[in-house]
């Protein structure tokens, strides 16, 4: 299931956290200004991520920067966090929904779902019905149902 964060700081960002990707929609005219117009969603694979780099807020807004294969990483602190599309920056008063976000996508990164194909699983059931645990009938059911027929 699918979780949703948001974070206004100098513009408005959405975060919606799937078990397969992170999702980043900045809004609001500052995000336009600093992000160089309408950027949209941007979706970011959580295989992808490579790192994660969390600078919390002090005198200046924090930031949540997901680095990549092919990303460019911003060096120079908040102010070029601010123009990048692959960060996200907020206030105080969101730092430990800006945690929870940074422990969730660590979390998904270290412990990927694992997708098995309906190949993978058929060759489970033939398995199951050569060994005699399955019967003919239910293996042609599982069948049927992986297969979508």
């Amino acid at each position: 299931m699918a979780k949703v964060f948001e974070f206004k700081s100098n513009g408005k960002f959405i975060v919606i956290v799937d078990d397969y990707s992170v999702k980043v929609q900045p809004k609001g005219i500052m995000n336009f200004m600093t992000l160089g117009g309408s950027k949209g969603e941007k979706s970011i694979p959580i295989s992808s991520i490579s790192a994660i780099q969390f600078k919390k807020p002090s005198i200046t807004t924090g930031y949540i920067q997901f680095a990549y294969a092919g990303s460019i990483e911003t060096k120079a602190g908040t102010l070029s966090a601010a123009a990048d599309e692959n960060s996200i920056t907020f206030h105080k008063k969101d730092l430990a929904k800006a945690e929870e976000l940074v422990a969730l996508i660590e979390s998904k990164r270290q412990n990927p779902i694992a997708q098995v194909s309906a190949a993978d699983e058929l060759k489970k059931f033939k398995e199951l019905l050569d060994e005699g645990i399955l019967t003919k009938e239910e293996f042609e059911a599982k069948k049927k149902q992986l297969l979508g027929i």
